[in-house]
This record gives C-alpha cells, structure tokens and sequence, in this order.
C-alpha cells in the first residue's frame, strides 16, 4: 500500500527551501517551480515539481495525487513554470491512462523520492502503472498559453 501525502509542518519547510533554490535558478535537474492561480481564492500559488521530459515533450506529474495543484491546474488550463530569471507560461492538458502509464513509469524510475506514493515499482509491467493511472494525474505540457 503506497503512502498518503500530508503536509506536514517538515514537508512545509523543505518545499520552502526548495522554492528559494529554484527562484536563485538552483536546485534538482528538471525540477521548477510551478505557479498557478487558485481556482477560488484567484491568488498564486507556487509549489516545486519535477518535469518527465522525453522525445520533445514535457509532463507535469501529480506523485502525491489529486492535491491542490491538480484541482487548479484542471481549472486554469494553464500554469508558469520557472527556474531563476528564467520564466514560461503553458498550457496544460491532462492526459488518459494510455498515454499517463509511460509517463507515470519513467517518473517513477527517474524521481526515486516519490517512490513511496507508488504501488508499482520502476521495473514494474504497464499494467501495474495503468492502475496507477487513476491515483496519479498526469498534464501535458502544450506550449506557451496564449
């Protein structure tokens, strides 16, 4: 059984040095800080994720579910992803199981900290990662939001 994310007061304050890292341009490969307008408070929220990047495109990954992120990235169809000085707004488009278990395998394979959110292992068949599909959303990246 995979583990339940909580935010706690620990995860708070690594997500904080995490997003200072990223705003000074530091920080894990691939991994920004995603910014996106609450979809009822209308304020920004930011929070650090690692892309899964291959074969030209880009994936945002959901590894602890359906969090606030999710719901209002779904709302807006769009988010800013940023590293440094450096800056882009996207459009975004979540993704079915068939194309998420790819996705959800390489990120598994390729972001060991959040392996303990996931049943399937990163040398797991696909169908392990199609179950997966549904605890874990999936978003394309489409380009620059107009």
């Amino acid at each position: 059984m995979p583990a339940t994310y909580r935010l706690g007061s620990a995860r708070r304050l690594v997500n904080r040095l995490v997003r200072a890292l990223l705003r000074m341009g530091l920080g894990p490969r691939r991994t920004y800080l995603l910014t996106v307008q609450g979809r009822r408070s209308g304020r920004l929220r930011s929070t650090p994720v690692t892309l899964v990047e291959g074969g030209g495109r880009r994936w945002l990954v959901a590894p602890y579910g359906e969090v606030g992120w999710v719901r209002n990235a779904r709302a807006a169809g769009r988010v800013t992803l940023s590293r440094g000085r450096r800056s882009e707004t996207v459009a975004v488009a979540e993704v079915g199981p068939e194309e998420s278990v790819l996705v959800l395998r390489r990120y598994v394979a390729e972001v060991p900290i959040t392996r303990p959110f996931f049943d399937a292992a990163p040398d797991a068949d696909l169908e392990a990662f199609k179950g997966e599909a549904p605890r874990h959303p999936v978003f394309r990246i489409l380009g620059p939001a107009a």
